[in-house]
């Protein structure tokens, strides 16, 4: 157990290290809140750990911090828990133990997020020991649920903030957003998510006697077909295009001289700000219903639920603080970029302007995962300039 004590809140490192230690695999919290509360407390944040659960999900802790009353509020989202180390003799370290070897820190969480987590905290401090408190806010939302299903992580601890009436101006969200090199991306926007699962019931028969049965493998090939060769778009200035793609196909027939009753295949879409969720449903609708229309095969058409819209935060004064306090750290202009995954991101952009600038993500999930200690420091730089510009221009 880290000796809260004794951990300098402006060391980058020694944070880092602390937050490693902590096992917090989704959905255990491991400690990792804890420490951060602590850490922050004795910075003058004032914070609410806050659980949330349902029926079919586990309990995931979360944490909100703010110092300060008054707006603007700059807000860092982010999270503590981690993925699953996966076979630990496969590590060369402990993936808990937070080693530093050849001037890289190693483990779990290293890059995915806590070194970043690590970073704010450190350049808050900085900022706050060598200015005094901002002109506005700064609040933290961590939570334990970014790596599991996010059901009951920053959705509703930002419910629980719309019901109190607690309100963010803008949000960073730390997540490893460079490619190659510290300061070579900082992400605007990020494209949606949809995924689905298509069921074709047919009719089960003797193989030999195809016209007494009804192949659903042959209408679920064609339509599959005809999905993947559907150009959603070509992008635009902002995005890159469309895409639809296959994740699993399934019949679970066992027995190879027997036409299977059923065929299921699921599919994700990653769409730009062209679609939305409602008019890619449509689409797939459609496509379905023109395969099996007239024939003796039956659809259907099931989505995940939650999906997830495109978003964009277009230029202004926190897109170019953001900029100015990248360049200025590293000396780099870097590229503003929505392409990548899903964060949580796509449920702040519904209460504010959020952008993601976080570490180089080489070895995130990875074994080995782990950061140059010389990056801790400069992202840490670069929040700090950050934290100091977005006041400078926006504070009250």
């Amino acid at each position: 157990m880290t000796d809260i004590a004794k951990l300098d809140p402006t060391d980058p490192l020694a944070l880092a290290e602390a937050l490693i230690k902590c096992p917090s695999v989704t959905p255990q919290e491991g400690g990792a809140l804890a420490l951060v509360a602590d850490v922050l407390k004795d910075l003058g944040f004032v914070s609410q750990r806050l659980t949330f659960a349902d029926e079919n999900t586990p309990d995931v802790e979360n944490l909100f911090s703010r110092l300060g009353t008054r707006g603007p509020t700059l807000c860092f989202a982010g999270h503590t828990d981690v993925v699953p180390p996966g076979d630990t003799s496969r590590w060369t370290r402990d993936p808990f133990a937070a080693e530093v070897a050849d001037g890289r820190l190693y483990g779990r969480g290293a890059v995915d997020m806590k070194g970043a987590v690590a970073c704010f905290i450190a350049a808050t401090a900085r900022t706050v020991a060598a200015h005094g408190a901002p002109k506005g806010s700064i609040a933290f939302l961590l939570t334990g649920d970014e790596e599991g299903p996010a059901i009951n992580g920053t959705r509703k601890v930002l419910a629980w903030m719309k019901e109190l009436g607690e309100e963010i101006d803008h949000c960073l969200v730390g997540e490893p957003t460079n490619v190659a090199a510290l300061g070579d991306t900082i992400k605007i926007g990020r494209r949606g998510s949809l995924s689905g699962t298509i069921e074709i019931v047919g009719r089960q028969g003797h193989v030999a006697y195809p016209e007494r049965a009804a192949n659903p493998c042959r209408a679920m090939v064609e339509l599959l077909a005809r999905l993947m060769h559907e150009r959603l778009d070509d992008g635009n200035r902002h995005f890159q295009p469309s895409n639809l793609e296959i994740t699993s196909i399934d019949v679970g027939n066992p027995t190879h001289n027997i036409i299977p009753p059923r065929a299921q295949a699921s599919f994700n879409i990653r769409f730009n700000d062209r679609h939305t969720p409602k008019s890619l449903m449509a689409l797939i609708g459609r496509l379905v219903d023109e395969r099996v229309d007239g024939t003796r095969f039956r659809a259907k058409v099931t989505y995940e639920p939650n999906p997830g819209d495109s978003f964009l935060t277009t230029a202004g004064g926190f897109v170019d603080a953001m900029r100015e306090a990248v360049k200025g750290a590293t000396g780099h202009e870097p590229e503003l970029t929505t392409g990548g995954g899903t964060s949580d991101a796509r449920f702040i952009k519904d209460h504010c302007p959020v952008l993601e600038f976080g570490l180089v993500g080489d070895t995130m999930h990875q074994i080995d995962e782990n950061v140059p200690v010389a990056d801790l420091e400069t992202l840490t730089r670069i929040y700090q300039r950050l934290i100091q510009g977005y006041f400078a221009r926006l504070g009250g």
